[in-house]
């Protein structure tokens, strides 16, 4: 079974030239909506069609697409509030300490010490570094930031992180 991870929505269109205004949800928007690539339509969990980009451009914090075969506004409008997804076997490797969201969401975080933390249930991203919002079984969020300090080891493939617990950083 193909697994799809989420790139983007389109949020709107664009002109009367078959664009449509995307929300990027991609590090790598130059990549992901570069001339030829392969994108699939989605409205909610439901495989609509797979499309070509002919075109990407940015203006004002969105991605502008158009599509191969869908030259005006009427043939893109249907698309509105559609998930663009990749296919999960066409992610490029990550130069190393660097994660997909899809990868760190749902690990559980452990502190050096083995005591249990939480389960990572967001990625706030700040410019700087990420921030992780760590959900524990009972009491409050914790929002963990990604840097060498904090962070001493994450292993996606045992879904585990552990953290160095510094004065302040879990709120009580």
């Amino acid at each position: 079974m193909t697994e799809w991870l989420n790139v983007g929505k389109i949020v709107n269109t664009h002109g009367i030239r078959g664009e449509v205004r995307v929300m990027s949800s991609t590090d790598f928007p130059e990549q992901r909506f570069k001339k030829g690539s392969k994108l699939a339509l989605f409205k909610g969990e439901q495989l609509v069609q797979q499309v070509k980009v002919t075109n990407h451009r940015t203006h004002k914090n969105f991605d502008l697409l158009t599509f191969e075969g869908f030259p005006t506004i009427n043939d893109v409008e249907p698309f509105r509030d559609h998930l663009l997804k990749v296919e999960k076997t066409d992610l490029n490797e990550l130069e190393e300490n660097a994660f997909y969201f899809h990868e760190i969401i749902g690990c559980d975080v452990f502190s050096t010490t083995g005591e249990e933390i939480g389960r990572v249930t967001e990625i706030l991203p700040t410019g700087a570094n990420d921030v992780w919002e760590v959900t524990p079984t009972k009491g409050k969020k914790h929002y963990i930031p990604y840097i060498e300090q904090v962070v001493k080891s994450v292993d996606p493939s045992e879904k585990k992180i552990v953290i160095e617990v510094m004065e302040g950083l879990l709120s009580e």
